[in-house]
C-alpha cells in the first residue's frame, strides 16, 4: 500500500506546484478585479429614486467609481453640495466618458439612488446635460452615453 501512495502524492505535490505559478499569472492578467468592491444597495435606497437639478462644481474622475459634486436642490428644493455617484471608471472609459466630459459649471439634471446613510448622496441612474443634449444612463448593469442634440442646436 506504501508504494501505492507515495508515488500518488509525489505527483500531487508536483500537479499543485505547477499550479500555483499559473493562478498568479492569471491574477495579474486581470488588473482591477481584486479591487473592493461594494453592494450598492448598502449603500444606496434602491427602491427610492430622487431627482437632483445643479450645476457640476467637481468631477473626480476616480478608481473605483468616478463622481460629481454638484450644488444642486433635491425633492424638497433646498440648496446643497450634492456627491453623486456614478458607475466604474473602466466601464465609463469603455462608452467614452474621460476626465474632461464634465466640467464645472454644467448644468445638469440627475434622477437616481439616494443614499443610505449620507443625505446628500446619489448613485445616478441617469444624468442628462441640457445644454448638448448629452444623457448618461443605466441600463440593466451596463451603462450607456447618448447624444440628442437640444432643438435650439438643430
Amino acid at each position: 500500500m506504501y508504494r501505492l501512495i507515495c508515488p500518488l502524492i509525489a505527483g500531487l505535490t508536483t500537479l499543485i506546484a505547477g499550479i500555483l505559478p499559473f493562478i498568479a499569472g492569471l491574477a495579474t492578467l486581470t488588473p482591477g478585479t481584486a479591487d473592493a468592491h461594494h453592494s450598492i444597495a448598502a449603500v444606496y435606497h434602491t427602491r427610492r429614486e430622487t431627482t437632483i437639478e445643479g450645476v457640476i462644481v467637481e468631477f473626480h474622475f476616480v478608481r473605483p467609481h468616478p463622481y460629481l459634486i454638484l450644488n444642486g436642490s433635491g425633492g424638497a428644493g433646498e440648496q446643497q453640495s450634492w456627491r453623486l455617484e456614478l458607475d466604474n471608471q473602466f466601464e465609463l472609459r469603455r462608452i467614452g466618458i474621460a476626465d474632461d466630459t464634465f466640467r464645472p459649471g454644467d448644468r445638469v439634471v440627475a434622477t437616481g439612488h439616494p443614499g443610505r446613510e449620507q443625505a446628500a448622496a446619489l448613485y445616478v441612474r441617469r444624468l442628462d446635460r441640457p445644454s448638448d443634449g448629452l444623457r448618461y444612463e443605466q441600463i440593466g448593469r451596463s451603462p450607456r452615453v447618448s447624444v440628442d442634440p437640444p432643438a435650439a442646436h438643430r
